[in-house]
């Protein structure tokens, strides 16, 4: 890690369609290889699907799974004395939404339905309800944070 300087975060462009940096951010995040169009294929195509099966906005719903998932604390891990400890710290709002999209698509990506845009649709829906991994993987790093609040004071 550079001692310079903080880099510096680019500015995200909206998608053509949603006029959203949120789901540009998103179809950059599912990318690989640099595929765009591929990647912008699947999120389209599961963003039809959820409107299909709930009738509403899209956009909405996908907003709503991404807040749902953002954690608000996680543990940092702390060398003090030969010991390590796991300390709670509380998240900046650009590593919020990364880690909320980072984990909806591990979950989307490890679920059992046939094709991307299914399993991607599928764990949108549940995590705009507040179920489904992402969920899971958020309310276990909350509770690992709680678990340690003992250790708060070693914060830097």
């Amino acid at each position: 890690m550079s001692r310079r300087r903080r880099a510096e975060t680019r500015e995200i462009l909206p998608d053509p369609v949603y006029n959203s940096t949120l789901a540009e951010k998103f179809v950059n995040s599912m990318m690989w290889d640099g595929k765009k169009t591929v990647s912008q294929g699947i999120f389209y195509t599961a963003m039809e699907t959820l409107k299909e099966r709930s009738g509403d906005d899209p956009l909405k719903l996908f907003k709503k799974a991404v807040e749902n998932c953002k954690p608000l604390l996680e543990v940092k891990t702390r060398r003090v004395g030969g010991a390590n400890y796991q300390v709670p710290v509380e998240v900046s709002q650009n590593r919020r939404t990364s880690l909320a999209i980072r984990w909806i698509l591990l979950n989307a990506r490890s679920r059992p339905d046939k094709g991307m845009h299914e399993k991607l649709a599928n764990e949108l829906g549940d995590a705009a309800n507040s179920r489904g991994g992402a969920i899971k993987k958020k309310d276990d790093v909350h509770r690992m944070a709680e678990a340690n609040k003992a250790f708060a004071h070693y914060r830097w």
